[in-house]
């Protein structure tokens, strides 16, 4: 017997809406079932369906960035261990949907708890960002003077 919320209940009872739950899933009408896991039961894609779902999340990885995630990606990265809030505060905007983007992307990472009143979650860039940027160390990132030379030569006409 089970305690479950001050009722007791018997395991046979749990076997038995399981083993229900179980065959009703196997049916052809639903794309997933349920497995038993580790003295656990998980919600599961049937092997038939598997490449539908491989081919929908390559198609959601392989969307760009919008501009404002890559805004809120190069604060991160320059300004780093940032607070969502310190991104918000420079950004001026609310940055909740971009930073959770980048963290699906493992662009960025958790690096910790501020010692702000809160304790926000301190954001970084991650090894992956590393990696997709071609640097050796966060040192790497091109300089603000840098960035500006680059910026004024975007939109001026060529001479002929």
């Amino acid at each position: 017997m089970e305690e479950a919320s001050g009722v007791m209940i018997e395991k046979s009872m749990i076997q038995g809406g399981i083993d229900f739950l179980v065959e009703k899933y196997n049916d052809d009408d639903y794309a997933f079932s349920i497995y038993e896991i580790n003295e656990g039961y998980i919600f599961k894609t049937k092997p038939a369906y598997k490449h539908f779902i491989n081919t929908l999340t390559k198609v959601q990885s392989k969307k760009k960035l919008s501009a404002s995630a890559l805004e809120t990606l190069s604060i991160i990265a320059y300004k780093q261990p940032v607070t969502k809030g310190e991104v918000e505060k420079i950004r001026g905007v609310n940055s909740d949907y971009a930073v959770k983007r980048l963290l699906e992307k493992g662009l960025i990472e958790i690096r910790g708890k501020s010692d702000l009143l809160g304790r926000p979650l301190l954001y970084g860039t991650s090894d992956f960002f590393m990696e997709y940027f071609g640097l050796a160390s966060i040192n790497d990132l091109p300089s603000h003077l840098e960035n500006e030379k680059l910026d004024n030569k975007i939109g001026l006409e060529q001479e002929l």
